[in-house]
């Protein structure tokens, strides 16, 4: 359904930073620079980071997320902790499992340096 999904920076070095490490634990090779954005590329589609273009500050968007789909648990807390050792904070509950109304989700939710919010997320077999 997607092609790409874009977040802002303030600092194009630390969100290449934060997200080579935490995007790496997925399988995501390094991202690359292409001017005043980031791209990490997948066969899934791409992610990228970019400086506003429009010449304002960054800003949050309240109430957004963007989740990253993992292969297991330990995959979802591997990419948490990249996360917080590259500058993310935790946020939400701590990683672990979620029931809802589409069955268990094993969760974790991070913020990036530039107060992005993220999900990585691995859904577990049905009982």
């Amino acid at each position: 359904m997607f092609s790409h999904v874009m977040v802002g920076t303030s600092d194009l070095d630390r969100a290449k930073s934060f997200y080579d490490a935490t995007l790496g634990t997925l399988g995501i090779a390094a991202g690359f620079v292409d001017r005043h954005r980031i791209f990490w590329r997948s066969p899934g589609g791409s992610f990228s980071a970019s400086l506003p273009i429009d010449g304002n500050p960054h800003t949050v968007g309240n109430g957004s997320t963007v989740g990253f789909t993992c292969d297991s648990s330990e995959q979802v807390d591997a990419w948490h902790a990249a996360g917080l050792q590259s500058g993310g904070t935790t946020c939400e509950d701590p990683p672990g499992i979620r029931q809802g109304t589409v069955g268990k989700l094993y969760l974790a939710y991070l913020r990036d340096p530039d107060g992005n919010k993220l999900c990585a997320m691995h859904r577990l077999p049905k009982d």
